[in-house]
């Protein structure tokens, strides 16, 4: 129950933040067009998150292929990410759009998943976002008596300040769509590295399904981001 009210929580900051910015910058496009890139973020985001779900253990999804409850159960945050990324991008190319629209949605997206971990943290071992076996003082005992990495809080204290940096960033001049592919890159390394200390099945090369989705982003982004690094 704690779990789904920080949810809820998530949803209404991250809208409300977003709505704040809208006011005080303003849109880069349309209203037609932008509610056909939402609507392609929201689907594009659902899809992903289930589809990487299932890959996160594929022996275990195989196991319960036909059991409906077990495929709708779970979601990734890295998948509905990159999901609405692919969303979005082909929406835009359907429509001819070619500047950047992401920008708003940097800072709410990264307020909206810090809130949100700390719902998983409370959900426990139920969740499935903790960490491995640590013998650090801050170590978290979820229930099953061994002391983990607290992971979710991890995630939870990297994005406030990732938040805190892309506001300050975005009070500054910047190219369009510089703040949200600024998240984007952030978010997907931190997982790629946090998710060595998470007891995930290891798909190839002692990567799990997640950290590969989070590499294929940042090389996604690795061409804009090294031109933004030799002309910063």
């Amino acid at each position: 129950m704690v779990h789904y009210a920080f949810e809820l929580l998530a949803y209404n900051v991250g809208f409300v933040w977003y709505l704040r910015q809208r006011r005080t910058t303003g849109d880069v496009i349309d209203v037609h067009a932008r509610w056909w890139i939402v609507a392609a973020a929201i689907a594009g985001a659902a899809v992903g998150s289930k589809v990487l779900f299932w890959f996160e253990d594929p022996g275990q999804t195989l196991a319960h292929w036909s059991n409906p409850v077990f495929l709708m159960s779970g979601k990734t945050v890295v998948g509905g990410l990159a999901g609405g990324l692919v969303g979005v991008e082909l929406t835009k190319r359907r429509l001819g759009i070619e500047q950047a629209t992401g920008d708003l949605f940097a800072v709410p997206l990264a307020l909206g998943i810090a809130i949100g971990r700390i719902g998983c943290f409370f959900a426990g071992l139920a969740d499935q976002t903790y960490g491995t076996a640590t013998t650090l003082p801050w170590g978290v005992d979820f229930g099953d008596g061994i002391m983990r990495h607290p992971t979710q809080l991890y995630e939870t204290m990297f994005l406030v300040v990732v938040a805190a940096g892309l506001s300050w960033y975005a009070s500054r001049q910047h190219r369009q769509g510089d703040v949200f592919k600024l998240f984007l890159a952030a978010y997907m390394a931190f997982r790629l590295l946090v998710d060595f200390i998470k007891p995930e099945v290891r798909l190839a090369l002692g990567l799990s399904a997640i950290q590969w989705t989070a590499l294929a982003v940042l090389l996604y982004y690795a061409r804009h981001l090294r031109s933004r690094l030799v002309t910063a």
